[in-house]
């Protein structure tokens, strides 16, 4: 008797069906304390049969149903809500007129927003369409990593050839090139913020809201890995995810350290420059994150405005003379920009405000406060203001 091998088959979700059922146990598992995208990251990680087009689909209908949620009807069984949230984005990506700019600003943003900045038809249109996916290559490596991966798109010539757009399919955190550090995922935005800063090598740099390190693997990029990086965050696990990170980009040029953000500053270490990308309601983000914009509230923008001007006053106290101090957050309320703007300058006079130029768009106007936009640039909604530590 001749016995066939049956082959291991993995059980996956059977098509549309077994999408919106894995969309809908996200959506109602997902709360303020425990986000969205957070709870997505798990469900499929947990989902091992599952191919890369449908991980993206279920994460599509997971994102649709926030960012549609404004249009859809309560009353009716979830399954139904995705699904029209699924019928609205197809509609909105091919007749984007069909939505009048007083419906799109009265539905999907909450009411609330207005008190605390602009709401301009073109940037609630932006957060309405899927968001790009960007990379930076190592510097000097973007052409080439375009072509190794492939479906990219160079942003520009010379110094803007390391950020790619990529509008591919595959799951780029299982390729070979992920896996040796060749990039990093990293938004359009918050590349710029780097390249504002513009450490050179064998400067000493302090990276103060370091997170899981982002922002301060690209500092090291752009000083070849020379000179020092101090990287604080209040929070251990964000601290030992930028460890791991930073090994596997082969970074080294760097100190991880805890600092709750007070007056007792890490080091007595002056620094040449301090970036302060400070936590911040994350609006800029809701094209990304559509979830937020319902978890969100007013008072979260007056509380987070305070945090960050007592970061901003504190960690200016690690700038030598000379030497630089950026401010970023990825946010464009007032309470949390200008304001904090003006607020740092009213307490500190020895710093000088600097003009800053948009990375982005070559001959581009400097400015006193940059204020990046998705609509413009395809990344997210960002504020970086800049200071110079007098000498006198």
């Amino acid at each position: 008797m001749i016995r066939i091998k049956a082959q291991n088959r993995i059980a996956r979700p059977p098509g549309q069906l077994g999408v919106l059922s894995l969309a809908e146990k996200v959506i109602r598992a997902a709360t303020r304390e425990q986000p969205a995208d957070g709870v997505l990251r798990v469900e499929l990680k947990g989902q091992k049969g599952l191919w890369p087009e449908e991980r993206a689909r279920v994460s599509r209908a997971v994102f649709a149903y926030y960012r549609w949620r404004g249009w859809l009807d309560e009353r009716k069984p979830m399954r139904e809500q995705v699904e029209s949230a699924l019928e609205l984005a197809e509609r909105y990506a091919s007749e984007p007129q069909s939505f009048t700019d007083a419906e799109l600003i009265a539905r999907a943003v909450p009411g609330w927003l207005a008190t605390v900045m602009k709401v301009a038809a073109p940037w609630v249109r932006a957060l309405q369409t899927e968001p790009r996916l960007w990379l930076r290559a190592r510097r000097g490596q973007g052409r080439a990593l375009a072509e190794k991966l492939g479906d990219c798109r160079v942003l520009g010539a010379d110094s803007l050839a390391d950020t790619l757009e990529y509008r591919g399919r595959s799951d780029l955190f299982h390729t070979k090139e992920f896996r040796a550090g060749e990039f990093e995922l990293q938004d359009l935005s918050s590349q710029a913020v780097g390249r504002i800063c513009a450490p050179r090598p064998g400067e000493t740099w302090w990276d103060a809201c370091a997170g899981e390190g982002g922002k301060m693997l690209h500092l090291s990029d752009l000083m070849a890995n020379k000179g020092l990086i101090w990287a604080s965050d209040r929070a251990g696990w964000r601290l030992a995810t930028l460890k791991r990170r930073a090994a596997r980009a082969g970074v080294f040029n760097y100190r991880a350290v805890a600092w709750e953000g007070g007056s007792r500053l890490p080091t007595k270490t002056k620094f040449d420059g301090v970036l302060v990308d400070a936590p911040c309601s994350g609006i800029g983000t809701w094209h990304r994150n559509p979830h937020a914009r319902w978890t969100t509230m007013a008072e979260d923008v007056k509380e987070l405005s305070g945090v960050q001007q007592a970061l901003l006053l504190h960690a200016a106290g690690g700038v030598k003379p000379g030497g630089r101090l950026v401010y970023a957050a990825c946010t464009l309320a007032d309470a949390e920009t200008k304001r904090v703007v003006e607020g740092f300058e009213r307490g500190c006079s020895q710093f000088a405000r600097l003009a800053v130029r948009n990375p982005l768009a070559l001959g581009s106007v400097p400015v006193d406060l940059l204020m990046l936009s998705p609509q413009e640039s395809g990344g997210n909604g960002m504020c970086v203001a800049a200071w110079v530590r007098k000498t006198e």
